[in-house]
């Protein structure tokens, strides 16, 4: 028997009815299906929670209040979407709508947290590229904390007229350093772009082979010289390199000998450089240029430190170098920034290049390196007030009975967590003396349960972060770069860390 063939009417857009056919056949079946399916949708993603329900519990509130409300709203789209996105029998979707917020809330905190924020450093590297390298003296952050209105970055308070950017930060660096005249730019890479550009543009700049560093974020000094529109004109071997072979190079058209500093690697054993004084002594009547960069720089004599001696800005000036630039974040401790020194009619000249706009640094560098400039004027509490010093002058003693205090107090957190004081080696860092180790000491732990990259992660995920180093299956923290203080947050660390491993 047919099935039998039932019409509906529908109506047009533009007026008018259709009829549309269907049979009984089709008709019964979409009944059953509807029947059968009633009561029986057991596929958990149908029963995930609204946005707005969502929207509404503490947690998600929680962030409403104290974050901007589409980045939250995105994050729990997401969530909600990635939930979806499993299969039916997965258990991410068959959460509460509380378990549903927290996961949104970790998903927000994971993409739209604060990007730049406090971390403890138990690296044992005093200026960590990856931490922020030097720690800002404290009179330099409360120097920025006042930066809440308006400043007189570039007003001459005297005749309300347009003032000079960087001023008294210019001067500090010539009464240390005795040139003539200074500027700051953005970092030494554009300090070095800089001189090049508006000095030795399509002239040559010799250079020792020894010399052409490449450096982090894969900065080649080769590739800055061509960039700049200089020629450049390699001399020597790799680890040898004479007055002579400077001497032998020179042209009419060569502008400038450039020494620089070999950051990051050292050549010893059968090695030979060419100093800046020497360097003067090969320029002797030329019209050349002497140009000094020694990357990290340096203000102050390290042997009194307990350090190899490094160049300082003051010796490569007093030796006759035209031109010096280094960069004010590493040794200075600053903010990062990039400092050339040197002869006033070079600067001035450097001044008017269209490149010096470009590269000029803002107010709160400004701020920033003046505040800490003015703490080379004390020598005899430098070490107190100036945090990289601070660290570098620390005596080992004082070391060991920090790391002493920290690990009895994680001891008491119990017997899950083990922990030993050991010997370690804390690194200057921030290329500068890469070959020098400090003896210090540290913390080795371990928690029951937690591979040694499990812990460290979990301390990287803590609230502040704390960043170890992992030695075999240990986690190690060298007190030397731990600022005083922040202990307390370390031991609280391990404790959460602690409790949820004893709760899981």
């Amino acid at each position: 028997m047919a099935p039998a063939v039932f019409k509906t009417v529908m109506p047009l857009d533009g007026g008018g009815w259709v009829r549309l056919p269907f049979t009984s056949a089709t008709f019964f079946r979409g009944v059953m299906s509807n029947q059968s399916n009633q009561g029986k949708n057991t596929d958990p993603r149908r029963g995930l929670p609204s946005v707005s329900a969502l929207l509404e519990t503490p947690r998600i509130r929680e962030l409403l209040a104290s974050h901007p409300r589409p980045l939250v709203v995105e994050a729990v789209r997401a969530t909600l979407e990635a939930c979806r996105a499993v299969g039916p029998d997965a258990t991410e979707t068959r959460g509460e709508l509380p378990v549903i917020a927290e996961k949104a809330a970790a998903h927000f905190e994971n993409v739209w947290r604060d990007r730049i924020r406090p971390v403890i450093n138990g690296t044992g590297i005093i200026l960590h590229t990856g931490l922020g390298r030097a720690v800002l003296p404290k009179t330099a952050v409360d120097a920025l904390a006042q930066l809440d209105g308006c400043c007189n970055l570039q007003i001459d308070l005297d005749t309300g007229k347009r003032g000079k950017r960087n001023y008294v930060t210019e001067q500090l660096l010539c009464r240390l350093t005795g040139a003539e005249a200074a500027m700051v730019v953005n970092n030494n890479a554009a300090a070095t772009l800089l001189l090049l550009s508006s000095l030795c543009a399509h002239r040559e700049v010799i250079v020792s082979r020894g010399q052409l560093v490449e450096i982090g974020g894969s900065y080649r000094l080769p590739d800055c010289v061509h960039q700049s529109g200089a020629l450049l004109v390699e001399v020597g071997t790799t680890n040898k390199t004479h007055p002579r072979d400077y001497a032998e190079a020179i042209t009419d058209n060569t502008a400038a000998l450039l020494r620089v500093n070999p950051s990051n690697y050292r050549v010893v054993g059968f090695s030979k450089s060419v100093s800046i004084a020497e360097l003067v002594a090969v320029r002797g009547d030329r019209p050349l240029l002497v140009i000094d960069d020694l990357g990290c720089g340096a203000l102050v004599n390290l042997e009194e430190f307990g350090l190899p001696h490094e160049p300082t800005a003051q010796d490569s000036i007093a030796a006759g170098a035209d031109l010096v630039c280094f960069s004010g974040d590493k040794l200075i401790g600053g903010p990062q920034s990039g400092i050339i020194i040197g002869k006033k009619h070079l600067i001035d000249r450097i001044r008017k290049h269209p490149l010096t706009r470009m590269l000029r640094v803002g107010k709160l560098t400004d701020m920033a390196l003046e505040q800490t400039l003015r703490l080379f004027f004390e020598p005899e509490t430098l070490r107190a007030q100036h945090p990289t010093y601070r660290m570098l002058s620390m005596p080992l003693e004082r070391v060991e009975a920090r790391a002493e205090a920290l690990a009895a107090a994680l001891v008491a957190l119990g017997t899950s967590l083990e922990c030993a004081v050991e010997p370690a080696e804390s690194a200057v860092g921030g290329g500068s003396l890469p070959d020098e180790a400090i003896p210090s000491a540290g913390v080795k732990a371990a928690v029951s349960g937690l591979s040694a990259d499990d812990l460290a992660r979990r301390l990287r995920h803590n609230e502040p972060p704390v960043i170890a180093q992992i030695r075999g299956d240990r986690v190690m923290l060298d007190m030397r770069t731990v600022l005083d203080g922040e202990e307390a947050a370390i031991v609280e660390a391990f404790r959460r860390i602690v409790e949820h491993v004893n709760s899981t």
